[in-house]
């Protein structure tokens, strides 16, 4: 079975200002989504699921009909609040999800297999999706489940306007997740060559910024979604009562690895991540494409690319 594409478009994207789902960033008015999508195909991945919330919904279809076309089958998979694991109710005045982790659910309907999950307002590069696919032809019957994670060098994924939240990784001597840090409010420091934050819960942090970070581009099987059933149980029944309080993907699987119940390759991703956090960070990544553009990576207009894939 060939691997699927799950890629997370409901976000709400409060610090950039409008939902950076649909925001243009290619020539022909193409998303960072499209790029990944086709570097994914590219390495042999064949369905994607798109998650997002229902009022993005009309629009994306749209727009994906339009650049991505008869490439490859496309399902839309819907956030929403009251799609909770059975015998949870609804917390009452809860008006927004409940993070990353509830979005990545919303695909569990769809029948995935071995699957990459990513979101949709980063540039991960093509690198990566031959990694994860190899990784899921050596992992497919492993017991307990052996995810994967894509981290890109953290001093690479930082913005110049403002703080950012990341979680960085540490590993084992066989390459394997030992610990995630959520880090907050990370910024390079000029004056030591050192990036600060803090933890979740307030104190400092330093790292040098040769470390890994997750930029969210995980390898999953199937049996992911049921651990993340129990844990979002478990996260409603306390935290997730507050009126803003997530669970994110990084956290949880950080919990299974802690408790024992899967294990995490960690894979170097051999290209730069760019993204867009601030409204500011357009420009940036818009010029990033264009170079790629011109060094051939990809084409003008993106549908080209995926015409051709459509042909084979």
């Amino acid at each position: 079975m060939t691997p699927t594409l799950v890629v997370m478009a409901a976000g709400l994207a409060t610090r950039f200002g409008r939902p950076k789902q649909l925001v243009p960033v290619g020539p022909s008015g193409e998303a960072l989504m499209d790029y990944t999508i086709l570097d994914a195909v590219r390495a042999g991945f064949g369905r994607v699921v798109i998650i997002t919330r229902a009022e993005l919904e009309a629009d994306l279809r749209a727009h994906a009909g339009d650049v991505i076309g008869d490439a490859v089958p496309v399902d839309w998979a819907i956030q929403r609040l009251d799609d909770l694991p059975a015998g949870c109710p609804m917390p009452a005045g809860r008006v927004r999800p409940w993070g990353t982790a509830h979005a990545l659910l919303a695909a569990r309907h769809h029948g995935t297999g071995a699957f990459a999950a990513c979101n949709a307002d980063d540039y991960y590069g093509p690198g990566g999706f031959p990694l994860l696919a190899r990784h899921f032809t050596r992992t497919a019957d492993a017991s307990p489940p052996v995810h994967a994670l894509t981290g890109y060098r953290l001093d690479r994924t930082l913005s110049p306007h403002g703080g950012v939240a990341r979680a960085v990784a540490t590993t084992d001597a066989a390459g394997n997740l030992s610990r995630l840090v959520e880090a907050l409010d990370l910024r390079a420091d000029a004056a030591t060559g050192s990036i600060t934050g803090r933890s979740v819960t307030g104190e400092p942090l330093v790292f040098r910024g040769d470390e890994l970070a997750s930029m969210n581009l995980w390898g999953f099987g199937p049996a992911v979604f049921a651990a993340l059933e129990a844990q979002l149980a478990a996260f409603l029944a306390g935290e997730g009562q507050t009126a803003d309080g997530e669970l994110r993907v990084s956290e949880a699987i950080g919990e299974q690895v802690t408790a024992g119940t899967a294990q995490v390759r960690v894979l170097a991703a051999p290209d730069r991540w760019f993204g867009m956090t601030y409204a500011a960070d357009l420009p940036a990544a818009r010029e990033s494409i264009a170079a790629l553009i011109r060094a051939g990576a990809y084409p003008g207009d993106l549908r080209a690319g995926f015409a051709e894939l459509a042909t084979r």
